[in-house]
């Protein structure tokens, strides 16, 4: 006789509140539109842009010598990582840093890396009068 044993699963997934959650993404995200906002002035751009939704990409953009429009390229799914690690390293390498550091602390770590950029010793450098920036990655 074979008896088959029915095992009951029960999931159950529960969620508490942690005010200290919203505490740290708060901080986080202050340091990095202090960051932004200081490195789009050290820049030549308006600083407030850094709170500005969409705005700030296109401000990024420009910052980094690519065309504004490609702000648009941040909403295609996988592009949009693509163009994000090519817009940090070309930001960083606009002020004279290399590509890890804007891909690790431009990118990656955009709480530590903006605020280095911008309230650092780093200064803007700009793109090449061609439209090109020294080293940059090339699309």
């Amino acid at each position: 006789m074979i008896t088959s044993v029915v095992a009951e699963n029960s999931f159950s997934y529960s969620y508490s509140f942690n005010p200290l959650d919203s505490v740290f993404a708060f901080i986080v995200w202050a340091l990095i539109v202090a960051g932004m906002w200081a490195t789009f002035l050290k820049a030549g751009r308006r600083g407030w842009a850094a709170i500005v939704p969409f705005y700030n990409i296109y401000t990024l953009c420009k910052v980094a010598g690519k065309p504004g429009w490609w702000w648009i390229l941040y909403i295609v799914p996988i592009v949009n990582i693509v163009i994000s690690i090519i817009v940090a390293v070309n930001v960083a390498r606009n002020f004279g840093r290399g590509g890890a550091y804007g891909f690790f602390l431009l990118w990656w770590l955009q709480f530590i890396g903006y605020p280095v950029l911008g309230f650092g010793s780093a200064v803007y450098q700009g793109p090449r009068p061609d439209g090109s920036t020294p080293g940059a990655v090339r699309i």
